[in-house]
């Protein structure tokens, strides 16, 4: 028998009528956001599967853009997104697809391109009682959940990153609960995903960029 927590049942505090199609679309995008350098200033959402059909009568896309922009699942801003990202001068647009049914129910591509000119595409799926995964960076399959805090290091697919990303984490006392590896392909971009089990040291992205072959590292606290 599976254990079922008090959390599951009662769900999260939130705005919006339902923990998938709103708590979970807010948490999603607040995670995706953390993923590439602010500020955001262009946004596209496709949306697939249930989220595609009823996104925008229970809220999903108003959820989703409050997310972007920092708002948590219980912030009443929540309501009025469109007209915040207007006055903050953010793009977005909502693309339902109901052509690819190969994905989780509640599924939502974030296209993002920032200030500087870079680009981000975050997947996440939705699973019910504002629980969610993040399944995609880019062409990357991932998978982290954002309940830990989180290190997500880019980096060239070579000898010795793995090592040096775990001599800083073990210098600075870091507990890791979860680390995982995802790639392209052999030699290309890897992403390296370590969840720990408290909050991460200030300042610790610093080391872990001065390694060779690092390009990029995004810290997640939950």
């Amino acid at each position: 028998m599976s254990y079922v927590s008090v959390f599951d049942v009662l769900g999260p505090n939130m705005i919006g009528p339902s923990s998938s199609h709103t708590a979970g679309a807010a948490a999603i995008a607040f995670l995706a956001r953390k993923i590439i350098a602010p500020p955001i200033k262009k946004v596209t959402f496709i949306l697939y599967g249930s989220f595609a059909k009823t996104y925008r009568g229970h809220g999903t896309d108003r959820a989703l853009l409050g997310g972007l922009m920092g708002f948590g699942t219980d912030d009443s801003r929540i309501r009025n997104s469109f007209q915040i990202a207007d006055e903050r001068g953010l793009s977005y647009e909502f693309k339902p697809c109901t052509t690819n049914v190969d994905v989780h129910p509640n599924t939502v591509d974030i296209c993002m391109e920032n200030a500087a000119g870079q680009t981000m595409t975050v997947r996440g799926e939705s699973l019910g009682g504002g629980k969610v995964h993040i399944v995609r960076i880019n062409e990357v399959e991932v998978e982290f959940t954002g309940q830990y805090s989180t290190v997500i290091v880019v980096q060239k697919d070579t000898p010795g990153v793995v090592a040096h990303i775990t001599k800083v984490l073990s210098d600075n006392n870091v507990n890791i609960a979860f680390m995982r590896l995802f790639r392209e392909s052999k030699g290309q971009t890897a992403y390296t995903i370590v969840e720990s089990d408290g909050k991460l040291p200030e300042g610790i992205s610093e080391p872990l960029r001065a390694g060779p072959n690092v390009h990029n590292v995004m810290i997640i606290e939950p």
